[in-house]
């Protein structure tokens, strides 16, 4: 090897690096400059033997190097000169100087190396692979203690009272979907096994495939969504089915940061806390469908009235296309130019062929099984849920649940009430069309003004079991009619009133025979404009000073008629005096125990005669009632329209069926029954005689043609039929004279034929069963030659209305025996009961209608209704 590339020697007494640290073995404590820094010519490298080591000053060795290496030698000399004067930073007094800044000890690393200590220019700014590492590590990290810390502090909060919250669904009798309303959303919580397997299948596989694999939250769907999303294609969306359901449970819709972190710890904690189907289906049930329906339950009603487990293959691909955004999927159609009817409906087309495919492609539909194209499921018409018969139906149904649950209408309007009616939706739908037909052919109020404000209100029971099975009570809240004309009161019934003092009689007998009941058989002046006499025999004075006589339909002089031929011919006078031989207070009692209530009783007429002639108001829904136990042989059963109650998947007490009351004796009815059947034979209901099968029945009709009625029933239906015309601005009920093209209305024509076409549509398919023969009952009186000839039996007779007082007819009665006493309206006998004084005479006067508005501004059942007391 040449000389001039030998290693040079190494000094003696330590080199270099002990001249710096000032070390024994060098002359001097300073560094040896490098050859050529101090200028002398014997620092030049010319001053000795090339290749050759020498000594400066002090004795030191230097070795031998290039120019390079002289530079920078002296590059770190100077700075180390400079560091090291007074006032720099890091010498003496600098601001990391000595007693000024810090300086890390000598030979000590930094923990972070950034700038890089050793190098030099790009190379100094260029971290290390291990501050790179260490960096990554660091915030990984942090953030997973970050998420530790988040995950610890979030809890799963209560869920939002509105995201469960849910209204009142209402049955029909065969437990089909009547109406759901009441609460601030249209929502029926279902259980998992009530949704269909497709409807789960078809979520899942347009929103979150991983569904069942994931812990609550996906990245991977999140980065997945983002990709489609910039590619223009489908796209799942970024958040699971897990987190869908928290924002909607757990959280507000407001799109922050914050929330979003909460979603996902709470997220994974419901994950680790519910099963998937129960996941699932909270989702399903809080999510919104369009057409005011949230959750399943109620879409599948919505969209298709069925209930959510009778849900199809291509309805479920349908209520998953919509989740993704009801105001652009809805067919009906949405807010914006771009929601367009047509256009959501191709929208929603096109999005549920691709959640079939989807569904074919994740396997959990077969290509045999897909619906084609044609098979785009059609939709019900929107509609209100209580238009028509429906919002009648609904709220007789509240009334009743309020009243037997001990319910105020605010518990009953936050909603979660499942409600199992009585109503019985084909005779619900054979009524109102029975109503619509007569309707049509009967009124044209364009034409005549007497067709305006003409009512019609009707109900049916079955008499085995008191349950109201349909009403008619209007045009319906949909067109502005809010009162319910089978539930109201204020129309007097007239003469279908007459059974109930009959059947007073066959119980109680008169104060001529009692303790024996009085015969159907028994005679009774029925002469126009007879004197009617309290049971002192005493004639009932007027307030003309005169004895008071009792006014008829006509003219006829009848004479004396048995009380079955009076009730044929809806004779007054004969009923006007057998009520007062009864006593007013016993019909009162016979028609309280038989469903009237005591509310609906006329209370200016309790002790006058004209109070057995129908100025008392019942419902239909009560005479309808009423009726039914003559059809029943006595017994009684309280109107009920629930059979069942739920609430939070628990069952209400106190919904059974009310128990049989023995009101009559069984031949008591069934001699009414046999009464009738004679009016139906004979008299004034000879319109409906032709139906086919045994009915019995009684017309009513009151003074200036204000109502009619037909009260009928067979021994399967009891039914009756109200018709009136009201004053909407005062609420009065006016005069039917007119109505139609005809001079006036009975309850033989309008009421009856509607009942008929009714009860021939309801029961033509029922097994018919003829009425109990009826046993003779009571005691025959005024069994003597008739006074005066009486009609032949085929004289057309039009049902007697009940008169309107005088008040020039009023006057006090007659002085009492001892055993009687008198008030103002009259003599009572020592049990009581009215014995027919009066202070009008015993006309009937024509009350006032409760709650009966045509058009209807008001909304109630009026005082009395469905179930007795106050019904605003």
């Amino acid at each position: 090897m040449s000389e001039h590339r030998r290693k040079p020697p190494q000094p003696q007494g330590g080199g270099r690096a002990a001249a710096r640290r000032g070390q024994p073995g060098s002359s001097s404590g300073r560094r040896a400059a490098p050859r050529g820094a101090t200028g002398s010519p014997a620092d030049s490298y010319g001053s000795s033997s090339y290749g050759s080591g020498s000594y400066g000053a002090g004795g030191e060795e230097r070795p031998y190097g290039g120019r390079a290496e002289a530079r920078r030698a002296a590059q770190r000399n100077a700075g180390r000169r400079r560091a090291a004067e007074p006032g720099r930073r890091g010498g003496p007094g600098g601001p990391n100087g000595p007693g000024r800044g810090r300086t890390a000890p000598p030979g000590r690393k930094r923990f972070i190396d950034y700038p890089r200590a050793g190098k030099y220019g790009a190379a100094r700014w260029l971290p290390s692979w291990k501050l790179v590492t260490g960096t990554f590590l660091t915030f990984i990290g942090g953030l997973m203690v970050a998420a530790g810390i988040g995950y610890a502090m979030v809890s799963v909060p209560v869920a939002n009272k509105t995201a469960l919250a849910e209204n009142n669904v209402f049955y029909w009798s065969d437990g089909s979907q009547m109406a759901a309303t009441g609460g601030q959303t249209n929502r029926q919580i279902v259980q998992p096994s009530e949704i269909p397997k497709d409807m789960k299948n078809a979520v899942v596989s347009a929103e979150n495939a991983s569904f069942y694999s994931d812990k609550g939250v996906d990245p991977m769907g999140i980065a997945r969504a983002l990709v489609n999303m910039a590619r223009g294609g489908q796209t799942q969306g970024g958040s699971t089915i897990t987190q869908q359901f928290v924002k909607n449970t757990y959280l507000s819709q407001e799109q922050t940061l914050t929330r979003k972190f909460k979603e996902l710890f709470i997220s994974i904690k419901v994950n680790s806390r519910m099963s998937k189907d129960e996941i699932l289906a909270g989702y399903l049930n809080t999510a919104y469908y369009g057409r005011n329906a949230y959750g399943i339950q109620a879409a599948a009603q919505a969209y298709f009235g069925v209930d959510a487990k009778d849900l199809t293959t291509e309805q479920c691909a349908f209520l998953a296309a919509v989740l993704k955004g009801p105001n652009l999927y809805n067919p009906d159609g949405g807010v914006g130019a771009s929601a367009t009817p047509d256009a959501n409906t191709q929208r929603a087309k096109a999005r549920w062929n691709w959640i079939l495919g989807r569904m074919v492609e994740l396997k959990k539909l077969s290509a045999s099984q897909r619906p084609s194209p044609s098979q785009f499921p059609k939709f019900k018409k929107q509609s209100s849920s209580l238009s028509g018969q429906t919002g009648y139906l609904v709220d007789i149904a509240k009334e009743y649940v309020a009243k037997k649950a001990g319910l105020t209408p605010e518990d009953l309007e936050k909603g979660g009430y499942r409600i199992y009616t009585t109503f019985d939706k084909k005779k619900v739908n054979e009524l109102e069309a029975a109503v619509k037909k007569t309707e049509k052919s009967f009124l044209n109020p364009k034409i005549r003004p007497e067709d305006k404000h003409v009512q019609f209100g009707a109900a049916s029971v079955d008499p085995n079991s008191g349950a109201l099975v349909a009403l008619y009570g209007g045009e319906g809240y949909d067109k502005g009619h809010y009162t319910n004309n089978a539930n109201t009161t204020g129309v007097p019934v007239g003469s279908t009133w007459k059974p109930i003092v009959l059947a007073a009689a066959m119980k109680y007998g008169t104060y001529k025979t009692r303790p024996e009941p009085l015969s159907p058989l028994a005679k009774y002046n029925g002469n126009d404009l007879v004197v009617i006499r309290n049971q002192n025999g005493d004639p009932i004075m007027g307030n003309n000073g005169k004895p008071f006589r009792q006014k008829n339909e006509g003219t006829t002089n009848w004479g004396m008629v048995t009380l079955k031929k009076a009730m044929e011919q809806s004779i007054n006078t004969p009923f006007a005096q057998l009520g007062i031989d009864v006593g007013l207070g016993r019909t009162r009692d016979v028609a309280q125990s038989i469903g009237i209530l005591p509310e609906s009783f006329d209370k200016g007429n309790l002790n006058n005669v004209s109070f057995s002639l129908g100025t008392s108001t019942p419902s239909a829904i009560r005479m309808a009632d009423a009726y039914g136990t003559f059809a029943a042989s006595g017994e009684h059963h309280e109107p009920y329209s629930v059979i069942k109650v739920m609430k939070d998947g628990k069952q209400l007490p106190g919904f059974t069926a009310p128990k049989a009351q023995e009101a009559l004796d069984a031949n008591v009815a069934n001699n009414i029954t046999d009464v009738l059947q004679n009016v139906v034979r004979n008299g004034t209901g000879k319109k409906v005689a032709d139906i086919g099968f045994p009915v019995a029945g009684k017309t009513g009709t009151t003074d200036k043609n204000k109502s009619a009625w037909f009260v009928g029933y067979t021994r399967e239906l009891s039914t009756a039929v109200t018709l009136f015309r009201t004053d909407p601005a005062k609420g009065k009920l006016l005069s039917m004279n007119g109505t139609g093209g005809v001079p006036s209305i009975h309850g033989g024509d309008i009421p009856a034929q509607i009942w008929k076409d009714y009860m021939a549509e309801a029961l033509k398919d029922a097994s018919h069963k003829p009425f109990p023969p009826a046993e003779p009952i009571g005691e025959v009186i005024n069994d003597t030659p008739t006074p005066s000839a009486t009609p032949t039996p085929t004289q057309t007779v039009e049902d007697s209305p009940t008169p309107t007082p005088t008040p020039s007819q009023t006057t006090t009665s007659p002085t009492p025996t001892p055993t009687d006493t008198c008030g103002f309206f009259g003599c009572n006998n020592g049990g009581g009961n009215g014995n027919g004084g009066s202070t009008d005479g015993g006309t009937t006067p024509t009350p006032t209608p409760t709650d009966t508005g045509g058009g209807g501004t008001s909304r109630g059942n009026g005082n009395g209704g469905f179930f007795g007391g106050p019904n605003g």
